[in-house]
């Protein structure tokens, strides 16, 4: 697995775990809304990976983007559909999420050179 994609996971499961074991019922509660909204419902998982990201993007969230480019790979989402919508979300936030469009290429470059996950397509 590329060092980038690792590091990434290992870092997010141990501070996940730290936030949680806080015990605080507002955190649990937002977590647990997170998880829900993105699962299928009236929008396929796919469709709400997308919109995550864009919204992650705009928002210039580098966490979020990572998370939701990974969600996307294992979807089996492309390269296209994730050029696309990071298209889409550099025109609704404007030049200032470049940068976090240069991050998110790099970071989707490193999912497809790892072993992290196969794409289900």
């Amino acid at each position: 697995m590329s060092d980038v994609v690792k590091e990434f996971n290992d870092y997010r499961s141990k501070m996940n775990d730290k936030i949680l074991s806080d015990n605080n019922k507002i955190v649990k509660r937002i977590f647990n809304l997170d998880t829900n909204a993105f699962a299928p419902g009236a929008l396929d998982e796919k469709t709400k990976e997308l919109l995550g990201l864009v919204a992650s993007t705009v928002l210039r969230c580098d966490d979020c983007i990572k998370y939701h480019l990974e969600t996307a790979y294992k979807e089996g989402i492309t390269k296209a559909e994730v050029s696309e919508t990071l298209g889409i979300a550099t025109l609704v936030g404007g030049t200032i999420v470049i940068p976090h469009l240069r991050r998110a290429h790099e970071y989707w470059e490193a999912l497809e050179n790892s072993d992290f996950v196969s794409p289900s397509n």
